[in-house]
Parts: C-alpha cells; structure tokens; sequence
C-alpha cells in the first residue's frame, strides 16, 4: 500500500498555498508540537473538518515475551488518539 511521506505532503501543500517548503516544513512542526503539548496537558484538539486528538490512557496489564513465552508486566502508559469527524468519515465513505 503506497504512503504520502513527510516531504511529499510538504510539497503538495506548498504547491496549494504557494508558501515556500521550509515555511510548511516550519508549519507542519509547531502543528505536531502544539498538539502534543495540548493533548500532554489533558486538552482535546479538535480541528473542524478533520477531527480530535486526545490522550488515551492503557492500563497496566500481563503480557507474556514472544520469544520466550515468559510471563510479563506492561507498564501502564499514554498515548495519542485520533477521531475523524463525520464530514472525513462521509467523504471516505463516498
């Protein structure tokens, strides 16, 4: 399954806003950044017509090691959650 990579989103939106690639390579950073920083305080990021970032919490629990089959603890730990808004999810759908 082909991927869109870092610079080729960067270069279609550069092309589409007629900034410069550095300045949405610049844009695109302080985005992710802001975000994390938003959703690391508890905050929800909502972006209308794309969706919600939020932190999602996953409990301790047992595991067991592939390789050896042994028995483990999984530290409790965070991360980044995403929900499509309806207008993303109807226009995939289409």
């Amino acid at each position: 399954m082909p991927k869109l990579t870092k610079a080729e989103l960067i270069r279609a939106v550069a092309e589409e806003t007629g900034q410069s690639q550095d300045a949405v390579d610049k844009t695109i950073a302080a985005l992710a950044q802001q975000i994390i920083k938003a959703v690391k305080n508890g905050d929800d990021v909502t972006l209308p017509g794309l969706g919600t970032f939020k932190r999602r919490e996953n409990a301790a629990r047992k595991g067991r090691n592939p390789a050896t089959g042994e028995a483990m603890d999984i530290a409790a730990s965070s991360s980044l959650g995403f929900k499509q808004s309806q207008a993303v999810k109807d226009e995939l759908n289409a």
